[in-house]
């Protein structure tokens, strides 16, 4: 039974044991505060919700260290995290005590926080930051979770967004401005819906031309800039068997002879035979290869030994520049040009183009490898560029003279309900 007691310097000092019979004390300046403030805990200790008060004043960043070192994840999760926690979570609440976080200063970070990066980086570090002081409640290092009722930028889609491009223009515009040896590569990406991971991680062995299927066993993972070998994919569902698009099967067919001479377990390397960054495939082969074939930025011939570049920037400012070669014009656009179609969104393009041409969604979600449907359907499929022309399939003949579409239907069913035949 708690009780209160005066201190020679005039307070008032609240006694109590807490949950494991522990001895606690608190000192408040008048016998209303400590008496009240002893019922309060009396009752949160019966309820089982008892919080010590002394349990807030822990830092956060020591907090999250333990919370971070106490996680079972996978590599590249753990590599996320850290990676936000030391670039936006531990500058701002590094020295702050939990008790201390308030909602109201959650609030605020996260308001300045959205005018310095995107809506969606904003919610992936809020995520995280709320996660932690989770833990703390269940810890009951605090009684409540500060994060609860923030509000979040509003994470609006817009068009430099997923982008997706009809099967000609892969076929005859993107895929021969590519370089022949990662060739199959981006065709591997559009023609059976391959994540970065799963082209990298792929084997020969796993590889049936005969048959024209490939099957998705094993993935490679970049953390930090090292890669390492996974031997099962994202989930259950990713690991699949996938038939290869016509185009595809040629582009492996003419890969396998090219790299014949250094032939290994890996379908796809670079040149030394060695696995591939993602960052330097994006900037020596992805971006000058949408460059060169039309679909980021422009290229013109304007004279003998000159080429001028245009591009936009993020603010869709247009800007241009004169070179000496095509190629230094088109590494210039590559490296300054905002937006573009990203590598992950021919996987988009594959689903789309499967939904659009009537494959039923079971079947899509199958060789997309994803455990809902309703993945395939919200993520992963969009408007085609032609949507217009598939609509007025649709109606044929119909949609282009609703008379003689009319005429057509009376001559084929007779006249309609009240009407005499002549």
């Amino acid at each position: 039974m708690g009780h209160i007691v005066k201190t020679p310097a005039g307070t008032f000092r609240a006694n109590w044991r807490d949950a494991a019979g522990r001895q606690k004390a608190k000192t408040f300046r008048t016998k209303r505060e400590a008496s009240s403030f002893l019922a309060e805990t009396e009752a949160s200790v019966s309820r089982g919700s008892y919080i010590d008060p002394r349990a807030g004043r822990i830092k956060f960043s020591a907090y999250a260290d333990r919370w971070l070192s106490s996680r079972s994840v996978e590599a590249t999760t753990l590599a996320a995290w850290s990676s936000r926690l030391r670039a936006r979570l531990l500058p701002y609440w590094g020295g702050w005590q939990l008790g201390k976080i308030d909602h109201l200063a959650v609030q605020q970070w996260v308001t300045t926080l959205g005018k310095e990066v995107a809506p969606a980086t904003v919610a992936s570090c809020f995520g995280l930051f709320s996660s932690i002081l989770a833990s703390a409640v269940r810890n009951r290092l605090i009684a409540f979770n500060p994060c609860e009722g923030v509000r979040l930028p509003a994470q609006r889609k817009h068009a430099g967004g997923i982008r997706t491009i009809s099967q000609i223009d892969l076929t005859d515009r993107l895929l021969p401005a590519v370089p022949e040896w990662h060739r199959a590569l981006v065709a591997a990406a559009g023609g059976a819906g391959l994540r970065w991971g799963e082209c990298l991680g792929l084997r020969w062995g796993s590889v049936d031309l005969d048959s024209e299927t490939l099957t998705v066993e094993r993935v490679v993972i970049e953390v930090d800039g090292h890669l390492f070998d996974k031997p099962y994919p994202k989930s259950a569902k990713s690991r699949r068997t996938v038939p290869l698009a016509p185009f595809l099967l040629r582009a492996l067919r003419r890969h396998r002879e090219l790299v014949a001479h250094a032939l290994g377990e890996r379908v796809f390397t670079n040149y030394e035979g060695g696995s591939l960054l993602r960052s330097n495939f994006r900037r020596q082969v992805w971006r000058p290869s949408l460059v060169r074939a039309g679909l980021l930025g422009e290229v013109t011939e304007v004279g003998p030994f000159k080429f001028r570049a245009r591009w936009h920037d993020r603010d869709e400012v247009e800007w241009s520049a004169e070179f000496t070669t095509e190629r230094e014009a088109a590494d210039c656009v590559a490296v300054k040009a905002a937006g573009g179609l990203r590598f992950h969104d021919l996987r988009h393009c594959y689903a789309t183009w499967l939904v659009s041409g009537g494959v039923p969604v079971n079947v899509v979600q199958a060789v997309m490898g994803h455990e809902q449907a309703s993945t395939t359907l919200n993520r992963y499929t969009h408007t085609p560029p032609d949507f217009h022309d598939s609509v007025r399939r649709v109606f044929g003949w119909s949609a282009d003279d609703p008379l003689t579409a009319k005429d057509a239907l009376r001559s084929k069913d007779g006249p309609p309900a009240g009407e005499n035949r002549p």
